[in-house]
């Protein structure tokens, strides 16, 4: 039996405003088209899985439990627009962090694939057919790493970063774009070309 497609998507400058680490829910604002990114991956029987570093606790920037206060908030304002996420994963670890618990030069942080790969185990997840959707070329590279196709956007990080690092990329993203809406309807328009 083959597994399911997924879109990946990062969170901070992707879902919602990079805002460097968030410390208080008032920080925390979904861009305007986010629920209807997600909600379009949701209508298309695709999963919608959210992968994101958030070391801001191993660097002792809050609380470990804030990272679960966001994502509350984050699923009660997709729910709101009418889209869920099917999981979340993230990654607290920082190899250098004073807190020996989180001091962990973990597989799971990217662009190192480990949530993808745990995500595909947890859901039967076909990363051949999958996407990973980021604002940083290292989200991209974590997606090929899992065997996913890369999307770059240019929110949050994304603008800035392509224009000064993109000389030195080693290869293209397979989607580059505006924003996560956009990235998703390209997304949607391949698998509906390729049949899958």
């Amino acid at each position: 039996m083959s597994g399911k497609a997924a879109v990946f998507f990062d969170r901070d400058g992707v879902l919602n405003r990079e805002v460097g680490y968030v410390t208080h829910l008032d920080d925390y604002t979904l861009y305007p088209r986010s629920a209807a990114a997600v909600r379009c991956v949701n209508e298309a029987g695709m999963l919608a899985i959210l992968v994101t570093n958030q070391a801001g606790a191993a660097r002792r920037y809050f609380p470990k439990e804030m990272i679960d206060r966001v994502h509350e908030k984050l699923v009660a304002e997709l729910a709101s627009g009418g889209a869920h996420l099917d999981a979340i994963y993230y990654c607290p670890y920082h190899p250098n962090s004073d807190d020996p618990e989180l001091a962990i030069d973990s597989d799971m942080r990217k662009p190192k694939p480990g949530m993808l790969f745990q995500a595909a185990r947890d859901h039967v997840i076909d990363l051949a057919r999958s996407y990973m959707i980021g604002d940083k070329y290292t989200d991209v590279e974590c997606g090929w790493a899992a065997g996913c196709q890369g999307a770059y956007v240019l929110t949050g990080y994304g603008r800035g970063s392509r224009d000064h690092f993109g000389g030195g990329w080693s290869r293209e993203p397979d989607i580059l774009t505006e924003d996560a809406y956009q990235a998703v309807q390209m997304i949607l328009a391949e698998q509906e070309k390729s049949g899958a």
